[in-house]
Order: structure tokens, then sequence, then C-alpha cells
């Protein structure tokens, strides 16, 4: 028996709304987390609506290891490091602490430069994504590159998630951390935790003299212990400013008696900024270069 005209114009109708309902559900689910295209050098991992996914970064800052200067003890323990984890060979994971703007974020873009050829990739994480490191791990698991996982500026206070999930990738977790992986950290911080007066009240004075920490301390401790190599990192002095200053207005194409009359300028620039650091020499270099180059070009009609 086949169907009348009502039968299936009501058929119509009821296909047509279904169709729009299934638009709308659509609408309201989350989009599909793009694959990783592991031909890229280094990546983000992104998060929306409760899914991650690594984003590609093709152009991640050139920063070669020969532009850093005054680090240098620094610079070749972190790049013997990585060499070693590139190669195979057993390696540490990475703390770099010290002062703001003196080299530590750039030493490890430099050492992504300096191996991304012998299949070294960088993954950058902010703090507030940490919870997601066992995504991170299934999705590397298995992978021929070697990853560095870069939390940049990192410091937690009492209570995040982020901090008990790096921990157990570090060192607490039963299954173990990827041999192709590895945590590089800065901080400003060299426990990673802000040291509060009140924890000072928990010490334990023994009767043979020995002062124990409280728990408090301990647990803080704790995390930035899980990290095999610490790298410390000092506010520069004059001449090591003044020098790293000159390195960046040359590559900015400053010429020889350009750079030694900017001397001064450097000088006052760091006493303006209030510090003597990398990030401000850099800065000075490209604004002194930039008003430089402007002052050579004619004026136009």
């Amino acid at each position: 028996m086949t169907p009348g005209p009502v039968a299936e114009t009501e058929l119509s109708a009821f296909l047509s709304r279904a169709e729009a309902l299934l638009v709308r559900v659509e609408a309201l689910l989350p989009a599909p987390v793009p694959a990783p295209d592991w031909s890229a050098p280094a990546f983000r991992w992104r998060t929306r609506a409760g899914r991650g996914w690594l984003e590609a970064v093709r152009h991640p800052h050139r920063i070669g290891l020969d532009d850093l200067h005054g680090v240098d003890e620094q610079k070749q323990r972190i790049e013997q490091n990585t060499r070693q984890f590139v190669a195979g060979s057993s390696a540490n994971n990475v703390l770099l602490t010290g002062a703001r703007g003196t080299g530590k974020s750039s030493l490890v873009k430099a050492v992504l430069n300096r191996f991304a050829a012998q299949g070294l990739r960088l993954i950058e994480v902010d703090k507030s994504d940490l919870a997601h490191l066992p995504e991170i791990e299934e999705l590397i698991a298995g992978r021929p590159e070697k990853f560095i996982l870069f939390c940049d500026d990192l410091s937690f206070e009492s209570g995040e998630p982020g901090y008990k999930a790096l921990k157990s990738l570090l060192d607490g977790s039963i299954s173990g951390m990827p041999e192709n992986l590895l945590v590089y950290a800065t901080s400003n911080r060299r426990h990673l935790m802000p040291q509060k007066m009140a924890e000072n009240l928990e010490t334990v004075h023994a009767e043979d003299g020995e002062i124990h920490p409280g728990e408090t301390t301990e647990e803080k401790v704790s995390l930035s212990e899980r990290f095999g190599l610490w790298l410390s990192f000092y506010p520069f002095d004059q001449d090591h400013y003044l020098a790293i200053c000159n390195h960046w207005l040359a590559t900015f194409g400053v010429g020889p008696k350009q750079i030694k009359a900017a001397r001064a300028e450097a000088l006052l620039w760091s006493l303006s900024r209030g510090a003597r650091s990398g990030r401000v020499a850099w800065q000075f270099a490209r604004d002194y270069a930039g008003k430089t180059k402007s002052s050579r070009r004619p004026a136009s009609a």
C-alpha cells in the first residue's frame, strides 16, 4: 500500500523538523579536535570546552645560543642535557630560576632551534592547562620525536590542580614518564610556590640542635626537587649589560661607531627601566636601531 498525499505531506514535514533539530543540536556540540600536525617544530596546548589539542607553531622565535651572553655556564649545561636527550641517552628535567629578563625563556627557545633538525620538538603549556598533562602524554606516546614540555614563568598557589599534575608527571605517577619527554620550566621562585612567615612556625627544633622544616615547607620543596637539573640566573652587571646591548645593536645593523656612541643612552635606558637584563638590552637595541635607521631616511616630499 502506498501512502496517500496527506501521509506524504506529514512525513515531509516531520523530516524537515527533524533536520532542523539536528542542525540546532550540532551547533551546541563542540567542534572536533584537530589532529596534531607533527611536521611543525613547536606546539601550543590549546583548550576549548574542556577539550585540548596541540596547535602547530610554524615559526617559533628564532633566537640562537650565540645570541645569549652572560649565561655561558647555564647555556653549556642545558645544551649538554638536551644533546643527551636527543641522542637517546638519559637526561634530566630542568628548572631555570632567577631574576627576570636574564634569558631563561630565551635559552629554552634557543635549545629548540639548536636541535630541531635532530627531531627535537617543543610543547608550550600554560599553568592553567597542566591538568591536561595525561592527554599530552597519550598523544606523544610512541612518537619518534623528542619533546620538551615547556612551562614558562611557572609558580603555584596552594591547592592549584596543576601543581599535583606536574608533580605526578615528574616523579609520582605509577606509569612513569615517557622516554621521549622532558620538562623544562622557568620561574622567578626557586621552589615554585610562595614562602609565608607562618610556615616558619611549623619548624621543629630537635634536642640535638637539628632543625626540621614543617610539612608545608617540605611539600613546596618536593616539587622543585623533582627537577634533576637546576640552573640559576642572576642580574647582570654593567659590563655584561653593555655587551648584550652591543651584540643586539650589531644584529640590527648598527655600525661600530654608532654602537660606541650609544653607550650613554644604553645606560640611561637601563636606569629608566630599573633593571639591567638581556630583555632590557634587546628592547634598547630595537629602539635605538629603529631611530638610527629612521634618521637616515630622506624626508618625504
